[in-house]
């Protein structure tokens, strides 16, 4: 007979192998029709959705952090699949707190104050920083909450009975004001500037992580996990978008109206097969849970981790080069051996470095209008490749992408234990190689996984070895 202890690690086993998420369309159209019944009454939002499509290519509902509804909406909620949302913390008296556990869609608030109405009594996005909103659209409104706490929020407009929210999150998911003490502010920015101005090129990657794990202990040590996970990834955006023509492109068009990477989706990082678990234990300490394995197919050669912070409402999808028969192991506890090949993710690693130590991350995805931002970008100069998901409910495609330049000792290595050969050395080093694209996603249906078999269409696509013909 199995015990309580073998159950509850086989439920665990499956629930990190679903990829297989449900289409939420009900759930998705509620929340559409309250968006337009709160934009039909307030023109600030109305206005900014419109600018939202116009000069950025997203859409509203990629932006919102929550809608705030009337009791009488709380059964058709819960009907729809939200469930009361226990990571926001104990609610506020007279409101309870939902979110959707299977769909990417905004989180609610019912609100026993908000009256018998037919429209979200409140609507509030979520920006990278409220002081760059505040700059971009000249609001005089005095932000609530201190500058580098958990949570702040402006209300921007108010009008027949709705208001239009900006709020900022650092490591929380609840709606209540922090009252700082002396050392807050000091150790986040003490956090900031550890992970800003650590050291990322290493001649040995084994050493390089062990360093990184002793700078994420600090981190946390001075502001917790999930405020440690804000500070990271905010700075492995702003490190992966300085190498990346598009992401800045991009980004200035989302600055122009003080949004930031708000509409993130995941964040893609690669990895050698030696540090891949080093990897997970490192996103482990600030936070994340393994959410499913990724197999491409077991001739794809290669599959991946997905994990999620929940806290932060972070997704990263973890990149390995993997032999047929890892397909079927959990690779993300379980050290994978070298080997003496290299597959598309193995040979990125070795021409550019670890992304979580030099190369930083292989691409950010985020939500957009899929068609309306390719053609933005083309009038930028930025040309996307076809999409590798092409559904109704999910579409993706790679911008072009960034070439780098290959360090000379990297290549020389490669070489040397025969894991490229002398022509493909020459072009390395004259040409460089792709090292990082932006990605345009679109999700419909509240849609939270991915494409489990296309996505190697493009992986082959923008192998290295690739590069020298005709790319």
């Amino acid at each position: 007979m199995e015990t309580t202890t073998q159950i509850q690690a086989a439920d665990l086993a499956e629930r990190e192998k679903q990829y297989n998420w449900p289409l939420c369309y009900e759930a998705e159209q509620l929340l559409l029709d309250r968006i337009k019944a709160f934009l039909s009454i307030n023109t600030f939002a109305a206005k900014l959705a419109d600018r939202m499509r116009n000069e950025t290519g997203t859409l509203m509902i990629d932006w919102i952090d929550h809608l705030v509804l009337a009791v009488q909406d709380e059964s058709v909620l819960r009907n729809a699949g939200f469930r009361e949302d226990f990571l926001a913390g104990p609610p506020i008296k007279g409101q309870k707190y939902f979110w959707h556990p299977q769909a990417m869609l905004p989180r609610i608030i019912i609100d026993q104050n908000a009256g018998d109405i037919k429209f979200p009594a409140t609507l509030a996005i979520c920006v990278d920083t409220i002081s760059d909103f505040i700059a971009a659209h000249g609001i005089t409104a005095k932000p609530e909450g201190e500058p580098l706490t958990r949570f702040r929020r402006v209300k921007v407009s108010a009008e027949k009975g709705t208001g239009f929210e900006v709020v900022e999150r650092r490591g929380y998911r609840g709606y209540e004001m922090e009252k700082p003490n002396s050392g807050t502010t000091d150790n986040m920015l003490q956090a900031q500037q550890l992970w800003k101005n650590r050291k990322r090129l290493f001649t040995d990657d084994g050493e390089g992580f062990h360093r990184t794990h002793i700078l994420l202990d600090r981190m946390i040590e001075l502001v917790g996990c999930d405020r440690a996970c804000h500070s990271v990834f905010n700075e492995e955006r702003a490190y992966w978008e300085q190498r990346n023509r598009a992401a800045q492109i991009q980004k200035r068009r989302q600055d122009k109206l003080g949004l930031g990477w708000a509409n993130h989706d995941h964040h893609t990082f690669r990895s050698s097969r030696n540090n891949f678990v080093e990897l997970m234990r490192a996103f482990e300490k600030l936070g994340f849970k393994r959410r499913e394995r990724y197999y491409a197919g077991a001739q794809a050669g290669w599959g991946a981790q997905i994990l999620e912070q929940s806290v932060e409402g972070i997704v990263v999808f973890c990149d390995v080069d993997l032999e047929p028969e890892e397909t079927e192991i959990d690779f993300s506890r379980q050290a994978l051996p070298e080997l003496k090949k290299l597959g598309t993710i193995g040979l990125w690693v070795g021409l550019h470095g670890e992304s979580f130590l030099e190369a930083g991350m292989h691409h950010l995805e985020c939500r957009f209008d899929y068609s309306l931002l390719r053609k933005q970008l083309e009038i930028e100069g930025v040309n996307t490749m076809d999409p590798f998901s092409d559904f109704s409910f999910l579409t993706q495609a790679f911008t072009e992408g960034e070439r780098w330049q290959v360090r000379r000792e990297r290549v020389e290595k490669l070489l040397q234990i025969e894991l490229i050969d002398k022509k493909q050395f020459t072009r390395f080093l004259e040409e460089g190689a792709i090292g990082s694209h932006l990605e345009n996603l679109q999700r419909k249906g509240g849609f939270k996984g991915f494409n489990q078999e296309s996505v190697s269409v493009i992986i082959r696509e923008t192998d290295p070895r690739k590069q020298g013909q005709g790319a």
